[in-house]
């Protein structure tokens, strides 16, 4: 694979794949910009070496058609406050006038293209949509390792067209991440919660095998312990998650699941919140928290660890009544001083910044299922179209 450092920039076209898909809010204001500060390093180092800067983004679900409300222009307001720039806008992303905008670059400017999602063809991967996107550039940066594991035309198809490597974003996930893979610091522990389990069988599988300590908290642990038939009377999950949650060697020492928890009659918790033991709780009962016996034995293994990786909540953090666990994770993690500590996936980053924690992480993923996919050891698209 090559790398941005690795091409001679300067006067060139260069194409530049971000994940600018950023959270709005009901007036279309970015409600959190650490996207677009995640891809800025890449963005200063063509500047500085004089490329003339395409950028291209998708924003939200359009399903193929234009949305004024998912247009990327707030996000090249955005990026030209944090640069102290102009950035041009463009009103497509393929197309002659978007071709005359970018024909028309000096060094050191930077276009926008619009949301290349607003074409059902960038999901389909289509080659003559590819082609039109490949026709804008010289060369072709991928600095967007949260869309890595879409075979896209953007991630994909335009790679295997144009002179192609990693931006360093990119090129810093997969560092950091392959570290963790292949020669962690022990003991190794890995913290996996959040609601869908489907997208985190792969890298519970993984690392039941390389990690010293899973710890499983969230829906993900109450599916999985409704399958172990610990948690009965409650609603089975599909045949599919079944059927790879029973692959999974439950009974290995390595792997740790809540035994007590914070339950409700519902989601909001205004009938009342109260603490129990997982086999005591109603089939009719929320589990909405880790319990607080289930937060002193992963507390005590988190703080003997020496690298830490962190994939999504332990309950339903959103709503105060049912955070303390997640924060106090977060809190036992980030005060091991002597442990590399990994977080990733939007809601895991929606909690430390929540808990004004994430300066306390030595990295944060910028990816959420492209990292879970990466940690499961799965060939990501976007990573072997680069090779």
């Amino acid at each position: 694979m090559k790398f941005l450092k690795d091409f001679d920039v300067k006067g060139k076209k260069v194409l530049v794949r971000c994940d600018f898909n950023v959270p709005l809010d009901s007036s279309g204001n970015i409600t959190d910009d650490f996207r677009i500060k995640q891809t800025l390093p890449t963005i200063k180092y063509l500047i500085e070496n004089s490329a003339k800067i395409i950028l291209m983004s998708h924003l939200g679900e359009p399903k193929g058609k234009a949305d004024k409300k998912l247009s990327l222009v707030p996000v090249a307001k955005k990026l030209s406050e944090l640069l102290g720039i102009e950035i041009k806008m463009a009103s497509d992303c393929v197309g002659g006038g978007v071709k005359k905008i970018v024909d028309s670059l000096n060094e050191k400017e930077i276009v926008m293209l619009e949301n290349l999602r607003f074409h059902k063809e960038e999901t389909e991967n289509n080659e003559e949509f590819s082609k039109q996107l490949a026709e804008l550039g010289d060369i072709y940066i991928n600095d967007a390792f949260g869309v890595c594991h879409r075979r896209h035309a953007s991630v994909v198809g335009v790679a295997r067209i144009l002179p192609s490597g990693a931006g360093l974003l990119l090129e810093n996930e997969v560092k950091v991440l392959s570290k963790v893979l292949d020669n962690p610091e022990r003991p190794l522990a890995v913290v996996i919660g959040g609601v869908k389990i489907e997208s985190k069988l792969g890298m519970i599988k993984e690392f039941a095998k390389i990690a010293d300590n899973v710890l499983i908290g969230g829906k993900i642990a109450e599916t999985i312990l409704i399958v172990k038939g610990i948690c009965v009377g409650r609603e089975m999950p599909d045949k599919s998650v079944m059927d790879e949650v029973s692959k999974i060697e439950l009974t290995s020492p390595k792997i740790h699941l809540p035994i007590d928890a914070v339950i409700s009659a519902n989601l909001a918790g205004d009938v009342y919140v109260k603490e129990s033991a997982l086999g005591k709780a109603r089939r009719d009962e929320l589990m909405l928290d880790i319990g607080p016996e289930t937060v002193n034995i992963f507390s005590t293994i988190l703080s003997e660890a020496k690298t830490i990786v962190w994939a999504g909540p332990m309950g339903m953090f959103e709503n105060d009544k049912f955070a303390n666990g997640t924060k106090r994770i977060a809190e036992v993690i980030t005060k091991n001083g002597g442990a590399y500590k990994i977080a990733g996936g939007g809601d895991t980053v929606s909690a430390i910044e929540k808990f004004n924690l994430a300066d306390n992480f030595d990295f944060v993923s910028s990816g959420g299922g492209a990292m879970l996919a990466f940690l499961g050891k799965e060939k990501l698209p976007g990573i072997e179209a680069l090779k």
